[in-house]
């Protein structure tokens, strides 16, 4: 999720708590396009990161410092120059535009007190910080930007600043009457006569109803600082379809006693109101343990997922970018390995297609078989040049029609058949064990592509490219040794105190199933689907009702079939489950077990 307005907000009414009366201890620009300050408040050391980068602007509290280069940048050393001990006096955002604005107080060279301000613009490509002086002189910026490059606005030194109205938005802090604009008397910010005018509802519905575009977009295309998914959140809080057109929606819900877009007038005005009192629930929305979503109100349209609440968005956004750069991260390194995997799937899978086919026209063999014996029994009855003759099939005691070639003798039409019954009974020699050793590898590699599916982590994918190696996908490099392995399996707790682990991969699997179960422990695995071994230590005790269910939906969601509403488990103490000779790593035998079709929701279960 993009920063939006509201996200803002919610940073601004933290630094306020936090920073406003501290000064500026440090001032480091650890990237071209970033800055790092050290402000001490209240006995407290904060560092507050503040980033114009392109891709990803950024603005929240750390507790991480980053190495800045040997050589300050200019704009660094200007800001050293001016702002070294400034007392932060101000934190505001002007309406709910993706802005903050830090107003500071320092002692210049002659001991005079003097007023600067520091502009952090979190939009996107356009994305600035900027400093000025208490005229709205822009002094310097991280980047320039001149007239060459934007003709709406230059961002130099001696320039006036001043927010470009690019769009024509409305604040939509205005739905609320009690609405002020703090930063009104800064000449910097564009006002105009109806900047402190509350939006009333026949306002908003002629809005509305100008825009005939789905409901949601007509939201945030209206108002400053609505990002689309809270304008999507807003119509379902106030259940109404997002995709409806704004200018037909009250027209289309005649028969309602409140009009439909008074509904969403009175949602906003309230989500509003929160922004506004400062009632902030910062949070991270995950899918199947990965962050999709982060926001400071809540998203109610997600409650179908799990929601991890924090006490400061700075948290969260710091949370939220370090799990999403692990994931993409993990994802850009297993590129390769999935490439490999894949298309040594992709041949296989072809493989066994021809060859099942190839078997299903060795089903004929058997048919020549008896063509031969009854043309040896029956033969001698033929006519000279006839083209087919009809005998009685003493296997099934019923007439069949035998083809002839009316060129050769009958005898030698048998020695055709049973030399076709020869070939095809060689083929499906051949071909049932064959069908058995590629099947073998397509499990296999799904395995494999499952064990990716679920790597968290670096190390988890050193293992499975080593069981690559081993397998002969990958050729090692000469001179190069069997990577160290650090990988652990998942190790999860149950509602009632019972340890469970999690095979991360086939050679976990083994390790977990072989060498680290007892007899009495419990094994669960998703019946004929590629997954993870689990294994629940007993302890020598009973296993509850509960701990069977919750350990059945770990081996469902580290599964092929994680996305399925039930997937069938099988469950058996470990004493039962066998490893074939020479079978490949990962995979098991057992003839006698439990089933049960379950879910794939993890979300109440605690990791350790």
């Amino acid at each position: 999720m993009a920063f939006d307005g509201i996200t803002i907000a919610n940073i601004v009414n933290e630094l306020n708590k936090e920073l406003v009366g501290g000064r500026i201890y440090k001032i480091a620009q650890p990237e071209s396009d970033e800055l790092l300050l050290t402000i001490k408040n209240n006995s407290t050391q904060y560092r507050l990161l503040m980033s114009a980068d392109a891709s990803l602007p950024l603005v929240y509290l750390t507790e991480s410092n980053k190495p800045s280069p040997m050589t300050a940048p200019g704009f660094c050393m200007l800001l050293r120059k001016h702002l070294q001990n400034a007392k932060i006096m101000r934190i505001s955002q002007p309406g709910l535009e993706r802005i903050i604005h830090l107003e500071l107080e320092h002692l210049n060279e002659l001991g005079d007190v003097c007023r600067k301000k520091l502009i952090i613009e979190i939009m996107g490509k356009h994305s600035n910080i900027i400093f000025c002086d208490d005229n709205d002189k822009i002094i310097d910026s991280i980047k320039h930007i001149s007239g060459m490059v934007s003709s709406v606005r230059e961002v130099l030194p001696g320039r006036d600043y001043f927010i470009p109205q690019t769009q024509d938005k409305i604040n939509p802090l205005r739905f609320s009457a009690g609405y002020t604009d703090p930063d009104a008397e800064l000449s910097c910010f564009q006002k105009t006569d109806c900047d402190n005018v509350p939006i009333s509802y026949e306002d908003f519905k002629q809005q509305m109803q100008a825009k005939p575009m789905p409901l949601y977009k007509a939201i945030y295309s209206s108002y400053t600082g609505l990002s689309p998914i809270i304008a999507q959140e807003i119509c379902y809080r106030a259940g109404i379809d997002a995709d409806v057109p704004a200018n037909v929606l009250n027209v289309m819900s005649t028969k309602s006693v409140v009009e439909p877009l008074q509904t969403v007038y009175n949602t906003i005005l309230s989500m509003i109101n929160d922004v506004l009192s400062g009632n902030f629930t910062p949070s991270i929305i995950y899918k199947d343990k990965e962050p999709i979503e982060f926001a400071s109100l809540p998203l109610t349209l997600y409650d179908d997922m799990e929601t991890q609440v924090f006490d400061s968005v700075s948290t969260v956004l710091e949370h939220y970018y370090a799990e999403r750069n692990t994931i993409t991260r993990i994802r850009q390194k297993s590129v390769d390995l999935r490439k490999i995997v894949q298309t040594a799937l992709e041949r296989n899978v072809k493989k066994y297609d021809l060859q099942m086919k190839q078997m299903q026209d060795t089903e004929k063999r058997d048919k020549y078989k008896v063509y031969g014996e009854l043309l040896n029994t029956y033969g001698y009855n033929v006519e000279p040049g006839a083209k087919s003759m009809e005998a009685l099939n003493y296997y099934t005691n019923e007439m069949i029609t035998i083809p002839l070639d009316d060129t050769v003798t009958p005898q030698e039409n048998a020695k055709k058949y049973f030399d076709k019954y020869g070939k095809l009974k060689r083929t499906y020699e051949a071909l049932s064990e064959l069908t058995v050793q590629v099947k073998g590898e397509i499990d296999h590699l799904e395995s494999i592509s499952a064990a990716l599916d679920i790597a968290m982590q670096e190390e988890d994918l050193v293992q499975i490219k080593e069981e690559l190696i081993e397998s002969g996908y990958i050729r090692r490099k000469g001179g190069t040794k069997k990577a160290k392995i650090t990988s652990k399996p998942f190790h999860y707790i149950s509602s009632d105190g019972f340890h469970m682990y999690v095979g991360k991969n086939n050679y976990q699997n083994d390790e977990l199933t072989f060498k680290f179960a007892n007899g009495s422990d419990w094994w669960f695995h998703a019946k004929k689907i590629a997954g993870s071994h689990v294994i629940v230590k007993t302890e020598g005790q009973e296993l509850p009702d509960r701990t069977f269910e919750e350990a059945a939906r770990l081996a469902a969601y580290y599964s092929k079939g994680r996305e399925q509403d039930k997937v069938e488990i099988d469950y058996i103490q470990k004493k039962h489950v066998k490893k074939p000779a020479g079978a490949k790593p990962g995979f098991v035998v057992y003839y006698t077990n439990y089933s049960m079709a379950i879910d794939s929701d993890i979300s109440g279960l605690k990791q350790v």
